[in-house]
C-alpha cells in the first residue's frame, strides 16, 4: 500500500511539471485604431519588444506587426468608455529579426468584455486605455493561458473621434507547454504504476 502512494506521488508529481509554463510580454507602437458601434480594430502596429519569448530575455527592434479586432460594443460609446464583446481576432506577426520566427507567432481572439476606458491628464488630454484577455495558439501550437493585452491611445484634447494613432500597447501571455522529457519521465511513471497493479491483481 506505501508502494502504491509513492507511485501515486510521483505520477502527480509528472504531470504537474509536464505542464511547465512561461511568461511572454510583448509590446507594440503605432499604427491606427478605428472604432464604431461594430467594434474596435487596430491595423498597422509594429512589434517593438518581445520579453522571455522562446526562454530568451528582452529582444528589441522592429520584429514584426500586430492586428486585432473586437466584438460590438455591448455599452456606454466610444467619447466616454464602455465595454465590447469578446470575440473578434488577436494576431501577432513576426518577420523574422532577432530570433523571432517569420511568421503569425500568436493567432487567437479576445476571450471576455474588452474594457474601453478614459482619463483625462493633468495637461487636459485624454488617455484612453483597451483592456482584455485573449485566448489563442501559439506557432508551435502551445496554448496561451491567462493572456491580458492593454494599449493606450492619447488622443489630444479631442474626444476619440472613430479613429486615431496608438501610443502603446502591452500583450503578456502566459503559455503552457509540454516539455517533452518531463512527459518521457511521465510516461516511465505511468508504465510503472501499472506494473505495480498487475502484480498486485495476481493471486
Amino acid at each position: 500500500m506505501k508502494r502504491m502512494l509513492w507511485i501515486a506521488l510521483l505520477v502527480f508529481t509528472l504531470s504537474t511539471l509536464a505542464l511547465a509554463g512561461s511568461s511572454v510580454d510583448f509590446t507594440n507602437d503605432g499604427g491606427t485604431l478605428n472604432g464604431s458601434s461594430s467594434g474596435l480594430s487596430l491595423s498597422g502596429s509594429e512589434l517593438i519588444a518581445a520579453n522571455g519569448f522562446g526562454g530568451k530575455g528582452l529582444i528589441t527592434g522592429d520584429l514584426g506587426s500586430v492586428t486585432f479586432s473586437t466584438g460590438s460594443l455591448s455599452s456606454g460609446n466610444l467619447q466616454t468608455g464602455g465595454v465590447f464583446n469578446g470575440g473578434g481576432s488577436f494576431v501577432i506577426t513576426g518577420n523574422g529579426t532577432n530570433g523571432i520566427p517569420n511568421e503569425v507567432l500568436f493567432n487567437g481572439t479576445f476571450s471576455g468584455p474588452v474594457t474601453w476606458t478614459v482619463v483625462t491628464l493633468a495637461d487636459g488630454t485624454l488617455n484612453y486605455t483597451l483592456t482584455g484577455p485573449i485566448s489563442g495558439t501559439w506557432f508551435n501550437g502551445a496554448k496561451a493561458v491567462g493572456a491580458t493585452v492593454q494599449l493606450t491611445i492619447n488622443t489630444g484634447t479631442t474626444p476619440f473621434n472613430g479613429s486615431t494613432m496608438l501610443s502603446s500597447g502591452d500583450i503578456n501571455c502566459k503559455t503552457v507547454v509540454p516539455e517533452p522529457g518531463t512527459l518521457g519521465l511521465l510516461g516511465t511513471g505511468l508504465v510503472g504504476l501499472a506494473g505495480a497493479l498487475r502484480l498486485k491483481a495476481k493471486p
